[in-house]
């Protein structure tokens, strides 16, 4: 089975908010164009504390072993993040890995964006 990876933008939610407001200037929102790796076996985007601190998204809350990839880890979860691929939009909040340095699409994203994952071959690929 192959890795599927995308390019998404990521936004500070609570920025995307103030901007539809009026409150901030759309060139203000915190954004980030990232590589993410497609994993149907996390729920939600996962990142790391760096990519969480330049995004300056605030931490709502934390627990251990909330995330698939690590149940020891301690797992702290963000207030929203916009995730952005070609024309849709998810907004989600994050999971945060300490050390993690691979961003994580989940499930929860790519459901929100009407994305599916196809299990059906093309013609080409078909086994005579």
């Amino acid at each position: 089975m192959s890795s599927v990876y995308v390019e998404i933008t990521l936004k500070n939610g609570g920025d995307v908010v103030l901007a539809r407001n009026g409150r901030i200037k759309e060139r203000n929102i915190r954004t980030l164009t990232t590589t993410a790796l497609v994993n149907t076996g996390v729920m939600t985007l996962v990142i790391g504390e760096e990519m969480r601190e330049k995004l300056g998204i605030v931490i709502s809350s934390s627990v251990t072993g909330g995330a698939q990839l690590n149940p020891e880890a301690p797992c702290s979860i963000t207030e929203p993040v916009e995730v952005c691929w070609g024309d849709r939009t998810a907004c989600v909040r994050t999971w945060v890995l300490a050390n993690e340095k691979e961003v994580l699409l989940g499930v929860i994203p790519l459901e929100d964006m009407n994305l599916i994952r196809s299990t059906k071959l093309k013609r080409d690929e078909r086994a005579a």
